[in-house]
């Protein structure tokens, strides 16, 4: 890992600097010289200083963060949001003093027009209820009379039909009894001639 990516500053060279090799004798007079263990852990701390840099420490990013708000937000937009604020308070203002004024005064004339049109058509539909209700008045007692007439026919018609049906009872029983004196009469007849 040594090497990719940047290192925070103090960070990856804040190794301690270790002893160089030492020399030991061995047996057989031979030298040898043994790596002393600060040069073999010298990429080791390096490598976790980058890692540490890379994973923990966020500050170069958040930096760099920062710096690209800034330029964007102050550099690149500079006075639009002001500008544009101007421009809706300019609107709202000749809103205000001009054309609000004009439309409540076209609005007022206008109603005023709408509600004459609206009384004259009110008038005219209570006019016409007023003479609709007259006709179904009129109509009504037309029919009651139609009606109370009817009622006193159907009642002379009935009495006219009670005095005929008594006339023909009458009639009927008249003739009954002038049978049975008849019939009495030739009973009496007959029984004469049965005794010859």
């Amino acid at each position: 890992m040594s090497g990719a990516g940047p290192a925070s500053p103090g960070r990856s060279g804040s190794a301690l600097p270790l002893p160089l090799p030492l020399s030991l004798s061995l047996t057989g007079d031979r030298k040898r010289e043994v790596p002393a263990a600060g040069t073999l852990l010298q990429p080791i701390i390096k490598d976790v200083g980058e890692i540490y840099s890379r994973l923990l420490d966020h500050r170069p990013v958040i930096q760099g963060e920062i710096r690209y708000f800034v330029k964007e937000f102050e550099e690149k937009r500079g006075l639009r949001e002001l500008r544009v604020l101007e421009n809706l308070k300019k609107t709202i203002f000749e809103t205000n003093e001009d054309i609000l004024p004009k439309c409540k005064q076209s609005m007022h004339d206008n109603l005023n027009e709408v509600l004459q049109r609206l009384q004259a058509a009110n008038d005219t539909i209570h006019k016409l209820q007023e003479k609709e209700h007259e006709k179904r008045k009129i109509q009504a007692d037309k029919l009651m009379a139609g009606e109370e007439k009817r009622i006193a026919q159907q009642e002379t018609f009935l009495q006219e039909q009670q005095s005929k049906r008594e006339e023909v009872d009458e009639e009927h029983r008249k003739a009954m009894e002038r049978l049975k004196e008849q019939y009495s009469e030739m009973e009496k007849e007959l029984a004469k001639y049965v005794s010859f």
